[in-house]
């Protein structure tokens, strides 16, 4: 049964949000032009009222979409292409917003929060800054309504509320079954079933709809004339919004770090340089925000800031969204038909700024005399300016892509490519820039708490100078850093963090809310250090020593001297290789059980293919608890295989490592690492190629043509590269899934088995007379890819019969990197955002704007 009601509802509830958001828009222009406070208040109370009602509307389409993916009505376009039966509930809700309409359908759900929130704290700004925020409301709405205009056929916005049959017409099943429904969904990509992308896009687009809260002020300060007073309504939510923004480029950062298996954590990729920008701008922003009341230059760069933060936002959207990026980007969304409106989206917004930015220009105060070196806010425009430059050199490469776009309408080939190398071109460049950020961040700091004056020049730097370069001599033999770039930036964040840290105490001492731009500026500088070592002295430790080249053929591995067959390291199933300071052990696969903790060796389990369900094959323990009895079914993640890495140290303590692969075959193949922390380090490990799953052989073995033996206890056979030793031969009372009767009987051989590395294994064929008939069960050895049979006795000469096969030993290839003191990434972003969220407190305890 088509559920068609659901749809329909939904689909309704845009167009009322659509309508509502067009006339709350309508009625709080007409509140801010009335002549009289009597129209203007029955005007702000029909506009608030539709807002209201236009929430509810934006919730009920949110609920509509859910009930949709959580119920599988994969009738539907959206949860057919974007979810599946497997997926657990976590995983729904992140498939919620992999498309694009419903990553539209959050932005939009943020922002109709904030502007009820909006409505209720500041109500002597509501109706202009509101009159602002149903607009971008109403723009935003339209990108999800799915209307086709009739006469001029022209489509507005996308709907998430598609039917299958309506998204996809041409397929040939509709002539055959007009009401056909798939049995299941495409699934979500492998790469976003993971917690982060659970709670990393919610926070995104919040900071994303938090840009809108200063533009919103900036437009109707200037609206009305209030060319100074916008801003102190609007610097904590500039400061809340940086605060938001950062904390999701950075869960995107570890999401990358955890997920994808380039060897870090940021690769300056176009789409996370769309959203790094507006950051960055925004910053540049709330410094000079601050210093607004001292200088009319910080005020003029105030408002071409809080402009260009939120256009930029607008313009990342539109490079995201509009397909323009193509294969520039792993991160980038399929053309939908709507970067026309997306494009006359930025637009309107964009002129509307520049109309109220000229216009109001020529009235703004005029600074009395010249920023001195010793002025506070001299200071605060130099770093605004370079956070700027910044920005500029990023959004001008990524935005490639568009110049070609833009001359090709214009009839003119243009094939200026991305670069290369792009980690190399941005980061030669940004290097320098944040170098210069870290030292003026804390001369910034010394000279806005007035411990840098004319009379005292800069001499209380002095100590923190010299400090920072003691240590960074310390730094550059110990850790050997030799290139001049890196030494000046370990220069210039070590003595950023003194300076700042100084400050830090002195604020500590005076008010503890005064120390937000202090932690704020330590953070950055400790993040730099983290930066600089955990990418630029990152360095691979799974050093192949074996003897054994991966390739000899494929150009990946013979390139550049046999780069990859020298760093990636052959792996045998219950064999230990030395790497760094760690003996590394691969132990076997693993599956994942649905709501059960940790993981479970592949073997116990019989996986039913396309299924997402496995039979237990032996009772299944874990820390003492029953996990599964013989025979039992469990959910699995079928596509997942993970392998256990046990690396023990010197002193025999050990830690075990899980990264995995995921064969999708409707997505293709992802692999993610799994990572050891340490404070000083971490050892990032993922499997670069398991020929198993690379072959798509999945678990079938090729087992060699069969060799029979005889021997006596301790002789020797010869087995697949190892050596067994035939130890004893012994009868045994018991034998696992079978009941001995008192005329049965069953006898055990035992084999120790000698590997490299002195490892040791063992054989147990067994061999079984049971009621007059003789059973022979194969004993397999996965870590030595021997199977053996005990076929015969020969109880006068005592000698013993085997059978034994044998196949290619599991073998995995893993790289492994020592990732230097990446937790100050982790820490300094960290510190950031807390300075950030302590000036926001400090901003809001003072009193509201008139």
């Amino acid at each position: 049964m088509i559920h068609e009601t659901i749809g329909s509802v939904g689909h309704l509830l845009v167009i009322i949000s659509f309508v509502t958001a067009l006339l709350a828009t309508f009625s709080y222009f007409k509140a801010t032009q009335a002549a009289d406070d009597l129209a203007a208040k029955d005007w702000v109370k029909l506009a608030r009222a539709i807002f209201i009602i236009h929430l509810i509307a934006v919730i009920g389409v949110a609920s509509s979409l859910f009930v949709i993916i959580y119920n599988h009505y994969f009738e539907y376009h959206y949860a057919f292409s974007h979810s599946s039966k497997a997926l657990p509930m976590a995983f729904m809700i992140s498939c919620y917003w992999e498309g694009q309409e419903g990553s539209f359908l959050l932005w939009i759900f943020w922002q109709a929060i904030l502007g009820v929130i909006l409505m209720v704290k500041n109500p002597k700004w509501e109706a202009p800054v509101m009159t602002v925020f149903a607009l971008v409301q109403t723009f935003l709405t339209s990108m999800i309504l799915g209307v086709i205009l009739p006469y001029i056929d022209l489509k507005i916005g996308s709907s998430p509320f598609l039917l299958l049959r309506e998204a996809q017409p041409d397929l040939p099943v509709w002539s055959l079954q007009p009401n056909f429904i798939p049995k299941d969904g495409r699934g979500l990509n492998p790469l976003l079933q993971n917690y982060w992308m659970v709670i990393h896009p919610p926070t995104l687009f919040l900071g994303f709809a938090l840009t809108l809260v200063p533009f919103a002020y900036l437009i109707a300060g200037l609206w009305k004339n209030k060319l100074t007073e916008w801003i102190k309504p609007a610097l904590p939510w500039a400061l809340f919004g940086a605060g938001i923004l950062g904390i999701g480029i950075m869960m995107g950062a570890y999401w990358a770090y955890e997920t994808l298996n380039f060897g870090g954590y940021w690769n300056w990729d176009p789409v996370e340089n769309a959203s790094f920008v507006p950051w960055l701008v925004l910053i540049g922003a709330i410094h000079t925000m601050i210093a607004y009341k001292h200088s009319s230059a910080a005020l003029k760069t105030s408002i071409i800031l809080v402009i260009s933060t939120f256009i930029l936002v607008l313009y990342s959207t539109f490079l995201n969204r509009s397909g323009i990026l193509g294969n520039a980007s792993v991160h980038s969304f399929t053309d939908l038909g709507l970067s026309g409106q997306l494009l006359i989206y930025m637009l309107t917004f964009l002129f509307v700024a520049i109309f109220f930015a000229v216009k109001r220009w020529k009235q703004l105060p005029v600074d009395e005399k010249e920023l001195g070196i010793y002025s506070r806010e001299f200071w605060i425009f130099i770093g605004a300016s370079i956070l700027g430059l910044s920005a500029f050199q990023l959004i001008f490469t990524t935005s490639i892509p568009v110049y070609n776009k833009i001359a090709e309408a214009f009839g003119i080939v243009s094939n200026i490519a991305l670069p290369a190398d792009q980690v190399e071109h941005y980061s030669k460049i940004q290097i320098w820039i944040f170098l210069a950020i870290a030292a003026l961040s804390a001369v910034g700091q010394y000279i806005w708490w007035g411990k840098l004056k004319e009379s005292t020049s800069f001499k209380p730097l002095t100590n923190s100078a010299l400090v920072a370069t003691l240590l960074t001599v310390l730094f550059v033999n110990l850790g050997k850093v030799y290139t001049v770039s890196y030494i000046l930036l370990l220069w210039t964040s070590l003595f950023s963090v003194i300076a700042n840290s100084n400050i830090l105490i002195f604020l500590i001492r005076q008010r503890f809310n005064l120390v937000g731009g202090a932690m704020a500026h330590v953070g950055l500088a400790v993040m730099l250090i983290g930066i600089l070592f955990s990418s630029g002295y990152s360095k691979v430790v799974s050093l192949n020593r074996s003897g054994f080249a991966i390739s000899n053929k494929v150009e990946q591995f013979t390139k550049d001297d046999n780069k990859e067959n020298k760093e990636n390291l052959p792996l045998w199933l219950g064999q230990g290789a030395q790497m760094q300071d760690y003996l590394v052990t691969y132990k076997g696969r693993m599956i994942e059980l649905r709501g059960k903790p940790g993981y479970y060796p592949r073997k116990d389990f019989e996986v039913i293919e396309g299924d997402f369900h496995a039979v237990a094959l032996r009772n299944v323990e874990k820390d003492g608890q029953m996990v599964a009895k013989k025979g039992d079914t469990l959910t699995v993640e079928p596509e997942n295989t993970y392998y256990e890495l046990e690396f023990k140290n010197a002193e025999g303590k050990s830690v075990s490592l899980y990264p995995r692969w995921q064969v999708n075959p409707k997505m293709g193949t992802a692999i993610s690492p799994d990572v050891k922390h340490a404070w000083g380090h971490d050892i990032y490990t993922y499997v670069s190629l398991d020929p198993r799953l690379a072959a798509e052989a999945g678990e079938e073995k090729q087992w060699s043509q069969t060799v029979n033996s005889t021997v006596s206890i301790g002789d020797t056979l010869f087995l697949n590269d190892f050596v067994a030793v035939l130890q004893d031969v012994s009868r045994v009372n018991s034998v696992e899934d079978m009941t001995l009767g008192p005329n049965d009987a069953a006898v055990k051989a035992q084999f120790q088995v000698l590997g490299k590395n002195f490892q040791q294994f063992s054989l147990a064929p067994l061999f079984i007379i049971k009621g007059g008939m003789v059973a022979m069960p194969a004993f397999e050895s996965e870590e030595t890819g021997i199977k053996i049979k005990f076929t015969a006795i020969n109880p006068k000469t005592q000698q013993f019969s085997f059978a034994v096969n044998t196949t290619q030993q599991d073998l995995i290839i893993i790289k492994a990197l020592e990732k230097p003191y990446i937790n100050l990434v982790w820490v300094g972003s960290i510190l950031i955002f807390m300075g950030l969220f302590v000036a926001m407190y400090r901003r809001m305890q003072q009193p509201k704007a008139a």
